[in-house]
């Protein structure tokens, strides 16, 4: 779990936005989220190859606008 300590002079914001960003950074809401129900791992398969699929499309067109520019 990540930690903060209040620095001389922050604001109580600015603790805050720091905190925010550490818990992003450290991927627990993320592994929350994932673990929020259970799948099984033909799923996760499944839904992992989905998202490469897009990548590699997202990808390819970047490729094509650049290349045409």
């Amino acid at each position: 779990m990540p930690t903060v300590e209040l620095r001389p002079n922050e604001s109580q914001e600015k603790l805050l936005s720091r905190f925010r960003k550490k818990v992003a950074k450290s991927g627990v809401l993320s592994a929350v989220r994932r673990k929020r129900w259970h799948v099984s791992k033909s799923e996760l398969r499944r839904i992992q190859r989905k998202k490469s699929i897009r990548r590699k499309k997202r990808i390819s067109r970047s490729k094509r606008q650049k290349s045409a520019a």
